[in-house]
């Protein structure tokens, strides 16, 4: 909670996520003597005051996987009752918010539509301004809200959903992509597999919690695009590769040979084969990027960041090296308002937040971030 007079050296900013299966809500403060042209080395970082978060899994799960329309209506259900929750968390009221944030995109149009929708009431009702936020942007900048924030420039390795990048990223809107997927990504050849393998959705932590009972080197299956000699990524292969190791047992298709018990050994060996794989893809693109670049920093953010396995691999990795890898949150690792708040805070503060107070339904389903 604020006390008044913090508050009136401070910003509010109120960032809604909605971009696909999960409805975020979050008030972060900003202070004011962080603005541009501060006078501070170290101007103050924005803090979390208070998000809440609902996550249609539930809901999904009878479709083995999102439902475009469900989940925009679920968000429409979601979203105020969240924002009343984080308002009365904070001990704030809806007149103390300076800022209403939302996803513009990348992500499901019709979800993208509720949030920005919702946004521009409030803004409007309130005579506030707006701010439309890059979805992949709020993960890229949601471990300054951890513990040990990251400094200025790093690489960032971005794995949310269909998405799987790497890029130089020297400041706030200041990316360069370096190298992304030319087909599934990491998020997908996780989820694609563990559905190849009877998990329910979302397949991708299932089958990290199956491939801890494994042998990750119990099957041959292919690193894509390792030595390529560029930073792009592939997994559709490695997806193959799994379906063609489930036709040779004779279980794919087969829900009853996927859930018999006498053969979870061996489901288990091949979950964590395939972890295996795309983990050391990751990390190896990752150290060739810092390699490439000359950093000493290196930022994961996404859904997939939340992975056990790829957190070992890559810490051992670049301690080695004596490079410094910052992660969110765990609870900050999924689609959250936290980090679409944060991300405004940040544009704020640097002077690059094209707000508006204009009501207008402005979302972008595919938005490539190193073009903001």
């Amino acid at each position: 909670m604020l006390a008044p007079d913090t508050r009136l050296n401070t910003r509010l900013i109120l960032g809604v996520e909605s971009s696909c299966d999960e409805t975020g809500v979050a008030l972060v403060a900003l202070p004011a003597e962080a603005g541009p042209g501060a006078a501070t080395a170290s101007p103050a970082r924005p803090r979390l005051l208070a998000h809440a978060l609902h996550s249609q899994i539930d809901m999904h799960q009878a479709y083995g996987g999102v439902v475009p329309e469900l989940a925009s209506r679920d968000h429409i259900r979601r979203v105020v009752p969240l924002t009343r929750q984080v308002l009365a968390e904070a001990g704030c009221a809806m007149s103390d918010v300076d800022v209403v944030a939302y996803t513009r995109g990348p992500g499901l149009a019709g979800a993208l539509l509720v949030g920005a929708g919702v946004a521009c009431a409030l803004a409007t009702s309130l005579g506030r301004p707006m701010l439309g936020v890059h979805h992949l942007e709020g993960h890229l900048l949601s471990p300054f809200l951890s513990a040990d924030p990251p400094e200025f420039p790093f690489v960032a390795l971005l794995v949310s959903g269909g998405h799987t990048q790497l890029m130089r990223v020297d400041g706030v809107g200041r990316y360069e992509l370096l190298g992304e997927t030319v087909d599934d990504a990491a998020g997908e050849a996780f989820d694609k597999s563990a559905k190849l393998m009877g998990l329910p959705y979302p397949g991708g932590p299932h089958l990290a919690r199956l491939a801890q009972g494994g042998r990750d080197g119990a099957f041959e299956l292919p690193r894509p695009m390792l030595r390529s000699g560029n930073l792009d990524f592939s997994f559709a292969g490695l997806k193959t590769a799994v379906r063609t190791h489930l036709v040779r047992l004779g279980w794919l298709d087969r829900p009853e040979a996927l859930a018999d018990p006498a053969h979870q050994a061996v489901l288990a060996d091949l979950a964590a084969s395939t972890q295996a794989a795309i983990v050391e893809v990751l990390v190896k693109k990752s150290l060739a990027a810092l390699k490439a670049t000359g950093l000493r920093r290196v930022v994961v953010a996404g859904g997939v960041g939340a992975n056990r396995l790829l957190r070992e691999q890559l810490d051992g990795a670049c301690a080695r090296r004596g490079i410094r890898v910052h992660y969110p949150e765990l609870h900050l690792c999924t689609d959250n308002g936290a980090m679409i708040a944060l991300a405004a805070a940040m544009r704020l503060q640097t002077g690059q937040a094209r707000l508006t107070h204009e009501a207008v339904f402005d979302v972008q389903p595919r938005w490539d971030l190193a073009a903001i």
